[in-house]
């Protein structure tokens, strides 16, 4: 079965029909991309033209040929390098041809640099054997401590990336002290200084997290962070480690094995520590809450006292209230005494009344008389008399001796 392209092809020359440049070199363009995929090439970078529209245009060549190639600014702007004259490279790139010149060409979608192939067959084959062993299970992630003591940092001591950190962790949290674990981070046997830096951080210690970090850089600088020894070292380092090599794009088999991968060093040092900004902040929001919780507290209690103080009596109110119910039994006791001295004062002047009625004496002022015997009884019946018997007898004014000489009844 044949294409749609091979059939254009077919009928075009079947029919002798005369074409023109421009539909010839449409058709061979539709040809030639529709019968490469897309596929890796090598060579070395010559003619390198960086356009201001942002398209780079180069040529591929090697001892016995070259080709022209264009990689647009929508495919360029993704790479963390910059290739030179003479970079030996690999491109990852379609056929095609441009038509309006006529001029085959390559359009590249990808570019790195000669060996990187074998470099990504490594690392794809060190991942799988690490993650198969369980290196970078979550279920094994040791949790970064929420404000540490002390920090260490396993970096080279001339590396930007120590001055980003150290400037990020002054900004954040100046009180918590850093401490260096001086390691070169590029080069022939790095890798294995650095595992032994991670080693000496994991038995001194000293700090409460490690920050393992360096700056940006292609993957070849980067290389000593996928090796085996110090992904190794950082799976058994007893302190939570955390991860800052290169930049956002960059991932390495350390950002794999660590408890905690940052995007870059400054986002490390960020994530380590807490901002004293952000702390005081804090400390000041519940400072306001503690303080309208107290206002509303007392304001609730003060209420409830108002409240319970209506059905108090102060003192000096109970004294008056005493002196007011005082004052009104002691009138009532001189009412009930006057009443009382009234009532008896009617009683003792109706017995005198009484009295003064009954007194002898009162008859007597009529002009009587009444006679007692010796012994001072009234002699009330003549019976009681004897003749020649002596008496006494009582006048209104004075008294006098008589003898009964006779009685009659």
């Amino acid at each position: 079965m044949t294409d749609p392209t091979s059939q254009d092809l077919n009928s075009l020359l079947s029919n002798r029909k005369v074409m023109t440049v421009t539909e010839l070199n449409r058709l061979a363009r539709n040809v030639l991309e529709q019968s490469f995929p897309l596929f890796w090439v090598s060579g070395e970078i010559s003619n390198l033209n960086r356009a201001a529209s942002g398209h780079w245009y180069f040529s591929l060549k090697d001892a016995g040929a070259q080709v022209r190639c264009v990689m647009f600014k929508g495919r360029n702007s993704y790479l963390d390098w910059a290739p030179k004259e003479g970079d030996k490279v690999e491109a990852r790139a379609t056929v095609t041809l441009y038509e309006a010149r006529g001029d085959f060409q390559l359009t590249v979608e990808f570019l790195q640099r000669a060996g990187l192939g074998a470099l990504f067959e490594a690392f794809e084959k060190l991942k799988l054997k690490l993650q198969n062993e369980g290196l970078f299970d979550a279920a094994f992630k040791k949790p970064l401590p929420a404000l540490p003591k002390r920090i260490g940092i396993v970096t080279s001591p001339d590396a930007a990336a120590l001055r980003d950190v150290l400037t990020t962790l002054k900004r954040r949290m100046p009180s918590i002290p850093a401490i260096i674990y001086p390691t070169p981070v590029q080069g022939k046997g790095a890798a294995i200084l650095i595992a032994d830096a991670i080693d000496q951080a994991s038995k001194r210690a000293e700090c409460d997290v490690l920050i393992i970090c360096r700056g940006g850089g292609s993957m070849e600088d980067l290389w000593q962070f996928n090796e085996e020894v110090v992904a190794r070292a950082i799976a058994t380092c007893s302190i939570p480690t955390i991860s800052g090599v290169g930049h956002e794009t960059d991932f390495t088999i350390c950002d794999f094995v660590a408890d905690m991968r940052a995007a870059t060093p400054t986002a490390a040092a960020e994530l380590v520590t807490p901002s004293r900004d952000g702390l005081l902040n804090a400390l000041n929001q519940i400072k306001l809450s503690l303080t309208r919780n107290m206002q509303y507290f007392l304001s609730q209690h003060s209420q409830a006292l108002d409240y319970l103080a209506r059905g108090l009596v102060s003192p000096l109110q109970q004294i008056e209230q005493q002196k007011s119910q005082l004052a009104q039994l002691s009138y009532r006791l001189e009412s009930n005494f006057a009443r009382q001295l009234q009532t008896k004062q009617h009683s003792v002047l109706r017995l005198s009344q009484n009295l003064h009625h009954l007194n002898p004496k009162a008859v007597l002022t009529r002009g009587y008389a009444f006679a007692q015997n010796q012994a001072g009884h009234i002699i009330s019946n003549s019976q009681q008399l004897q003749k020649g018997q002596e008496v006494k007898l009582t006048f209104n004014i004075g008294t006098a001796d008589a003898t009964i000489t006779q009685t009659s009844t």
